[in-house]
């Protein structure tokens, strides 16, 4: 993927996930490729794994709760951008908090949030499929994510696909690309995170997608191990429904 925009939300991005249990969820993960990186219990329990490309960090909660959240520098300059812009944040730190947070939520209630920078923290070697050449797309060797492939979007049902790409370029994202069929849909990034915008009532949650090319051989490798909690869509694709109540995607590449 090429001429991609830079970030302005912050230099580190994730995915915030709540878990009622974390020991399982960190299992649950650990099967699909996921790694510890390391854990701590302030402000709350976390864990943070990764894949080599994603990051997620599992936060102990019992309400289900997922965020695209950016680890941030300076926050106070990029609040201070988005304000300008007329972003409205549904939660904003206060000066007496020792951890920053600001919170907002797309047209469709996708939430993001921003969280300033963690002493320690740090983007994963990868690469993804933002910087890896395309014909390694469908070279599984050169897949990071052994189990489930490459990480290609973070899936997201909307109601008005072009009201949606406003609301997400003031944010720093532009269309990688964009189809009419089966239905309005776009591919969107801000040269850090990849969304994917989809004009459909076929889903009604977020959903973190992986693709591959041998995803059949993978997802029977999965289910050969133990894999529970999913859905048919098809000869290689399947939808996990995951111990936070969350989802997954495994597609097939190319489908």
């Amino acid at each position: 993927m090429q001429n991609l925009p830079t970030p302005i939300l912050g230099e580190i991005t994730a995915f915030t996930i709540t878990s009622p249990d974390l020991e399982k969820s960190l299992a649950y993960y650990q099967k699909l490729g996921f790694k510890e990186l390391f854990r701590a219990d302030w402000p709350f329990p976390w864990i943070q794994i990764t894949d080599g490309v994603l990051l997620i960090m599992l936060r102990a909660d019992p309400q289900p709760y997922i965020a695209l959240t950016y680890y941030v520098a300076d926050i106070n300059s990029v609040v201070s951008v988005l304000d300008k812009k007329g972003i409205e944040f549904t939660m904003r730190a206060k000066d007496s908090d020792m951890l920053k947070r600001y919170v907002m939520q797309s047209p469709d209630g996708l939430t993001i949030s921003l969280v300033g920078i963690i002493e320690g923290f740090s983007r994963p070697p990868g690469p993804g499929m933002l910087s890896m050449p395309q014909q390694d797309y469908f070279n599984p060797e050169k897949y990071v994510n052994k189990v489930c492939g490459l990480f290609g979007e973070f899936a997201h049902p909307v109601a008005d696909l072009e009201a949606s790409l406003r609301y997400w370029e003031l944010l720093g994202f532009k269309a990688i690309s964009k189809f009419t069929a089966p239905y309005p849909w776009a591919i969107i990034s801000d040269g850090l995170s990849i969304v994917g915008l989809h004009q459909t009532k076929n889903f009604d949650y977020p959903a973190i997608t992986f693709f591959a090319a041998d995803m059949k051989e993978k997802i029977n490798k999965l289910k050969e191990q133990g894999l529970t909690d999913y859905i048919e869509k098809g000869p290689a694709n399947i939808v996990l429904s995951t111990p936070e109540k969350q989802h997954i995607n495994l597609f097939k590449l190319g489908m």
